[in-house]
């Protein structure tokens, strides 16, 4: 669906300047909502929200739908009374980088402490909403809090691993664990409750304030996750091991001989268009209460996707195989409605691919990073773009803008300075946000590590490398209004500024 022309900022939560070592829902994040009001900007883009695992991507969470723990401010719960000035106090000074294994050593115990509050403590009114909200969140919930608790039992272990009879999902041995487990549960139900109060209160701040927030959507879930446990008949697993009989990735191409291979299950797409693609349009469902656009991540799996056997250590030895894309979103369509959605169309992307894209109106996307190393002929030149389309500057994926250009050889710097004519002065930061703004496009985004003019080690994520990843984040103070201004100069005289809420 076409988009009204627009401007936002690209930034994950996780990247909010905290106490706590880790970014949360706190008044950083409603002090980053006031900076995009007043600069005029409408969107604001985050990576996926869900409880991260090993390596701390939001590519590869325990749950595609359940919020991540450590999102959740201490400050809040503090003023809803579940935490003392006491508690927060004395706290252990955690680097601006995070370091998501000492993040979690700080939080855990005050999210203990603050399920155990709520236990004795709560208002009945607060009990009630705990209660309507585990009953009205029972769908996923059920499964993920005791998936966890599980999780919790094992020492982290996958469930693949787990004893059959909970590995199978034997009835009797759930409904052992559920009682075993009781307490465990309610905990990662407690957490599930804060994470959503939380994000839905600042939501709301963010929509009254005529910013909508544009989320991401992984095509595929994690192995070791709440979903691939509880319905396993909706993947290509080994019947005998739980392991991924087909794992997902992408093929040899220029930029690796031995293609990615993510590992994740791939979907049985003939089971789940038997079943009406229930397991999706839940998804989707849930998704729309967290926020209002979507981007669909790896869209082109919808038509094709890469297939590798077991046992593979790369992605050389793998085939194409068809999905049923258009017969999914018109479905999808037809139970929802017209949805506001954005494909993630980079990489390896054939005639069929932007068919199914075009023939629902759903924008690609376009990165000036990729602008300027080859002829007048590239998609990413501005020129050739539809308004239909976003750009950005650079994704979660790209270097930096800065770090980006001084990494280029002269020649290569020389090929960006005659496409944009000068520079500014400004720094080659703005000169590309000011090429964004400028384009055709309807909706702009660009990274908040762009419009502080930071250079590599500011780079949320490395797609080559496994670890060191997801751990930036800047500094209180760095949304300075001289920055402000002049993005909203940018965004007034290019055109993207919101239109008046009508009376």
């Amino acid at each position: 669906m076409p988009f009204p022309r627009a401007s936002g900022i690209l930034l994950h939560p996780t990247s909010f300047p905290s106490p706590y070592g880790v970014g949360d829902l706190g008044s950083e994040a409603y002090q980053f909502v006031d900076f995009l009001a007043e600069s005029k900007q409408q969107i604001w883009q985050i990576l996926p929200l869900g409880p991260t695992g090993y390596g701390d991507s939001p590519y590869q969470c325990f749950s595609a739908i359940a919020g991540n723990p450590l999102l959740i401010s201490p400050d809040q719960l503090r003023a809803d009374g579940l935490l003392t000035d006491e508690d927060l106090s004395n706290l252990p000074e955690l680097p601006l980088k995070i370091d998501f294994g000492w993040a979690l050593y700080l939080k855990l115990p005050l999210l203990q402490k603050a399920c155990a509050g709520f236990r004795t403590q709560a208002s009945a009114e607060r009990q009630d909403a705990f209660a309507e909200f585990c009953q009205t969140k029972a769908e996923w919930l059920d499964d993920y809090a005791l998936f966890m608790a599980l999780k919790d039992a094992h020492n982290g272990a996958s469930w693949h691993t787990w004893e059959p009879e909970l590995r199978l999902r034997k009835p009797d041995a759930l409904e052992s664990a559920r009682q075993t487990l009781a307490q465990k549960i309610f905990f990662h139900q407690f957490l599930q409750f804060q994470f959503f109060q939380q994000w839905t209160a600042l939501k709301a701040y963010a929509n009254e304030r005529q910013i909508q927030i544009l989320g991401d959507l992984p095509i595929y879930v994690a192995h070791d996750s709440a979903e691939v446990w509880a319905h396993p008949e909706i993947f290509r697993l080994d019947e005998e091991t739980g392991l991924p009989e087909l794992m997902a990735g992408v093929p040899p191409d220029y930029f690796s001989e031995t293609g990615q291979l993510w590992g994740n299950p791939i979907y049985d797409w003939q089971r789940l268009q038997e079943q009406d693609f229930g397991w999706w349009v839940q998804r989707f469902q849930a998704m729309l209460e967290c926020v209002d656009m979507i981007r669909i991540d790896h869209f082109r799996g919808f038509e094709a996707y890469w297939a590798v056997p077991q046992g593979e250590t790369t992605a050389v030895h793998g085939e194409w195989l068809q999905a049923p894309g258009r017969t999914f979103f018109r479905h999808l369509n037809k139970v929802l409605g017209e949805l506001p959605i954005i494909a993630e169309d980079l990489g390896l992307i054939t005639p069929e691919v932007e068919d199914l894209r075009d023939d629902f109106g759903f924008p690609g996307m376009k990165i000036l990073h990729f602008a300027f190393d080859s002829g007048p002929d590239n998609p990413y030149l501005p020129f050739n773009y539809l308004r239909n389309s976003v750009v950005y500057t650079g994704t979660h994926d790209n270097d930096t803008t800065v770090g980006w250009f001084n990494k280029r050889s002269p020649e290569e710097q020389e090929r960006v300075r005659q496409y944009l004519g000068c520079t500014s002065g400004d720094g080659i930061h703005w000169d590309l946000i000011r090429l964004a703004m400028s384009s055709v496009s309807d909706l702009a985004i660009i990274q908040l590590q762009d419009l502080l003019g930071l250079d590599t080690d500011a780079r949320m994520n490395s797609p080559s490398q496994e670890s060191g990843n997801w751990g930036w984040r800047y500094w209180s103070g760095a949304l300075t209004p001289e920055i402000r201004d002049k993005l909203k100069f940018m965004t007034e005289i290019y055109g993207r500024v919101p239109k008046p809420p009508e009376q």
